[in-house]
């Protein structure tokens, strides 16, 4: 983990449950990424990947159909992008910002299984990063995404 630029409404520790993964977490449990989607651990998997990974719980991630919702998905995905960019990056989390996320279902979610946002960082500049990935469940791809992010400006 490079994240030498202090988190602002993030904490990124060990997680002692999960050894050789961190603990991502928003600062105040009561906003989105705690109160929706529950608990996330992160985890460097080389120099430009990095994997997010929660567990769904059912019913509340789930739609009609008993498959995880896509709007879960989509969360997940936004968050992991914050969380790669400082584990690999050390991007401040909390002053960033989605610039555009682009993703496509490729298959139904199960409820029962962990769900991964696996992140590739493509290119980073002095203000943006760029990113894609996969939500997969095993061998099993549920979404694919790209996406930008900007990054915070200097000093503030």
């Amino acid at each position: 983990m490079t994240g030498q630029a202090p988190l602002t409404n993030f904490v990124c520790e060990a997680d002692p449950d999960n050894p050789g993964w961190l603990r991502w977490r928003i600062a105040d449990a009561a906003l989105f990424n705690e109160a929706v989607l529950g608990r996330q651990i992160v985890r460097a998997e080389g120099t430009d990947t990095c994997r997010m990974r929660m567990v769904p719980r059912d019913p509340v991630h789930t739609n009609s159909a008993g498959r995880v919702h896509g709007a879960i998905t989509l969360g997940l995905i936004d968050v992991s992008l914050f969380a790669a960019m400082y584990v690999l990056r050390g991007v401040d989390a909390g002053r960033s910002v989605t610039v555009d996320l682009t993703t496509q279902f490729i298959g139904a979610g199960d409820a029962t299984r962990p769900l991964d946002s696996v992140v590739e960082v493509l290119r980073e500049t002095y203000r943006l990063g760029f990113l894609r990935g996969l939500v997969v469940q095993g061998d099993d791809t549920v979404a694919s995404f790209t996406a930008t992010i900007r990054k915070p400006s200097p000093g503030k």
